[in-house]
């Protein structure tokens, strides 16, 4: 048994904005059922706070003089022991984890997570009075990339992991904040935490991580590559014997249209002549013209250019000419909202959009829609094509990170040997992904059996959280031994 320190900066369901707090919410789960003793770290945000019971606090101290105190409760509906980093003057304020209520970033998150960081060192090295001792401490993202650097600074110390999420976002800022958090000079170089002259939050974890680890193969060895890196591919090729890809799983209670308490008609294998009920349901709900034999589209995302919105925007308008039905709940960059909207007043009979997150609303699209859109610039790992899976719902992808990971290709030999769960584009083109819809819609419109032994596959693929847990135990081992 493994004692490990899971230090994320979000976790569903305390508080989420995007996969790492699904990812956080559920890996350490999953762990705990493979009888290893995992105890997760999270800021003391307001949210996470309200949406927690049973605290019991620990004393801590202070960092950059401000008091800090442990919080402990447990995460909801699992028996796993959260660590709340409660520092009132760095999280307990309105907004986001990252950003204030108007979405800027705030200005002081190189401090709020270097407390973050020091505070999760201290627990790492038994010197906050918890009794405990980590064997491994498993980072996550930029927020939590001073660790491993810190660590490295100690003889007797856990084994580090760093996974990349999203190596788009580095926790990059001035040369001055180096100086400002007091940080152990020893770090400030070419090959620790300088980058170009400023100070890189990130590249503590890439630098000194023992094991650093994507969320998928194919992630794996495309941040090996520039268009994929944002500038980290020198460091990366020179860690990379260090570096492997682990697909993530999702949660299979929540997302389960068997059990899902969202729908208005739950379904599974072999009730699947079901599952058009919840478009039905939808199209009212969203006022579309209610006919269950009608392909309906589904879409829920951020609305940014890493998920393929400049790419649907260009052949919309022709996609919107096809018998089908489009509808896309997601909030992001304010040009594509508008330019949406837009569309849908011009499409009103077949397009609905709704900007803003639901978390009913997005349960109700994946089990109502009959094809799933995510024609994503890149993505890491991706978890909406793994829920349209076990919706039944099938994706249409571009084949980069986890996308290319996860959905075959519905072609004739893949359909033959029943190996085929979605769509994947030849490339991110506008042209490609019109001609993916169109060619998903002739396969929906031939003989019946055919879409249903598509659905059936992607249905039985099985991306529990439990065979991914199972291989980072055996990358914490590996750490332990080459630390």
């Amino acid at each position: 048994m493994n004692k490990i320190l899971y230090v994320s900066s979000e976790a569903f369901p305390l508080i989420k904005t995007g996969g790492l707090g699904d990812v956080a919410g559920s890996l350490p789960s999953a762990l705990l059922n493979e009888s290893q003793d995992v105890r997760l770290l999270l800021p003391a945000y307001p949210e996470a706070l309200k949406n927690s019971s049973k605290q019991k606090k620990y004393s801590a101290k202070a960092y950059y003089n401000l008091p800090v105190e442990i919080i402990e409760t447990k995460l909801p509906g699992t028996k796993v022991t959260v660590w709340l980093v409660d520092c009132p003057a760095a999280f307990n304020r309105p907004g986001g984890p990252y950003s204030n209520p108007s979405g800027e970033e705030w200005g002081d998150n190189a401090l709020r997570f270097a407390i973050f960081c020091h505070v999760a060192v201290d627990i790492a090295l038994n010197q906050l009075q918890l009794q405990w001792q980590a064997d491994v401490v498993h980072c996550n993202d930029w927020q939590s990339g001073l660790i491993p650097a810190l660590l490295s600074l100690h003889k007797k110390r856990p084994a580090t992991i760093f996974t990349i999420h999203n190596l788009a976002y580095q926790g990059v800022f001035n040369q001055r904040t180096f100086f400002d958090l007091q940080l152990p000079q020893s770090l400030w170089h070419m090959d620790g935490l300088e980058y170009y002259n400023q100070l890189s939050f990130i590249k503590g974890g890439l630098a000194y991580a023992d094991k650093i680890t994507a969320v998928s193969p194919t992630y794996a060895k495309e941040i090996l590559q520039a268009e994929y890196a944002h500038g980290l591919d020198g460091l990366l090729r020179h860690r990379k014997d260090h570096l492997s890809g682990i697909l993530n799983g999702i949660n299979t209670k929540h997302w389960n249209p068997g059990t899902d308490e969202h729908l208005i008609q739950k379904y599974n294998q072999k009730t699947l002549n079901k599952k058009s009920i919840n478009k039905t349901d939808l199209q009212k709900e969203t006022g579309l013209k209610v006919n269950d034999a009608i392909p309906m589209i589904g879409m829920v995302s951020r609305l940014v250019e890493q998920k393929g919105l400049d790419i649907i925007l260009q052949t919309l308008n022709a996609i919107l000419d096809l018998p089908l039905q489009l509808v896309i709940l997601g909030t992001g960059d304010s040009h594509y909202e508008i330019e949406l909207n837009k569309l849908a007043r011009q499409h009103a009979h077949n397009f609905k959009v709704i900007i803003g997150y639901n978390e009913k609303l997005a349960h109700q699209i994946e089990a109502a829609s009959d094809i799933y859109l995510m024609p994503s610039i890149f993505e890491p790992c991706g978890l909406n094509q793994l829920y349209s899976l076990r919706y039944g719902t099938l994706p249409i992808v571009t084949p980069v990170g986890g996308l290319a990971d996860t959905v075959t290709h519905a072609n004739k030999a893949s359909i033959k040997n029943k190996t085929a769960n979605g769509f994947v584009l030849k490339e991110k083109t506008a042209s490609e992904l019109l001609t993916a819809v169109k060619y998903a819609l002739s396969l929906y419109q031939s003989p019946a059996d055919v879409w249903q032994q598509l659905q059936l596959t992607a249905m039985s693929c099985d991306y529990s959280w439990q065979t991914s847990a199972k291989k980072y135990i055996n990358l914490y081992q590996q750490a332990i031994k080459t630390r």
